[in-house]
């Protein structure tokens, strides 16, 4: 091989590497009132980061350092991009060091219930609002699985494209049977009923917000 076409096999990897794992970078860090905070890390749902930042600023106002993340950037390898997620966002100029809270809605709800769930040397706590949980079969064996607390927020007339059913999360908390893992419903809500959100409920959003604020207290501290 010339030397100059090992040059351009380099170059070749390094864009390959790039679109591997270029998609994943924090969206926007929203530092907490006094400076500096444990890293909670917000995972947008399928219509991307920017309809969250509302939502992001609302968390960090309770004294937390929140980097949000865009769903779609983690879809295809959930597993290891919310891991660099974790990552990147320990590393935010306001973090304080310690395990995260992770806090995902829709689309990234599902991805902090399904596999952030599984991630207890970097994380601390999951609440999922709204989840995507069409890809879990078997309750029992998904909640056996768990190594992390769970706050499971859901709306009781949530139809959202068969991805997010009220069935479901009663089928997942009925399985949990003693472990930390809480579900919440709201009556007469449908999916995406945070502020801003396509339904959004004001009272439903304001328990599940405070509910919110509670587990994080509960396992990060303030």
């Amino acid at each position: 091989m010339t030397y100059s076409s090992r040059i351009v096999t380099v170059i070749f990897s390094l864009i390959i590497l790039g679109a591997a794992i270029g998609p994943v970078h924090a969206q926007q860090e929203f530092s907490p009132p006094q400076g500096k905070g444990r890293v909670v890390v917000v995972v947008s749902g399928h219509d991307g980061a920017a309809a969250y930042r509302g939502f992001s600023a609302q968390i960090a106002q309770l004294g937390y350092d929140v980097v949000l993340f865009d769903a779609n950037n983690i879809a295809g390898n959930e597993s290891a991009a919310l891991r660099i997620a974790i990552q990147q966002a320990q590393q935010m100029p306001h973090a304080i060091p310690g395990r995260v809270g992770l806090v995902g809605l829709s689309q990234g709800g599902g991805q902090v219930l399904i596999y952030g769930s599984q991630m207890s040397d970097v994380a601390a706590v999951v609440v999922a609002w709204y989840p995507a949980t069409r890809s879990i079969g078997d309750a029992a064996d998904f909640v056996a699985r768990l190594k992390l607390p769970v706050l499971m927020l859901a709306g009781e007339a949530d139809m959202q494209r068969g991805c997010c059913l009220i069935e479901t999360a009663r089928a997942l908390a009925a399985a949990a049977a003693g472990r930390p893992f809480e579900l919440v419903t709201y009556p007469n809500t449908q999916h995406g009923f945070i502020y801003g959100g396509g339904h959004y409920n004001a009272q439903a959003y304001a328990d599940a917000m405070q509910r919110t604020a509670a587990k994080l207290a509960q396992y990060l501290g303030r």
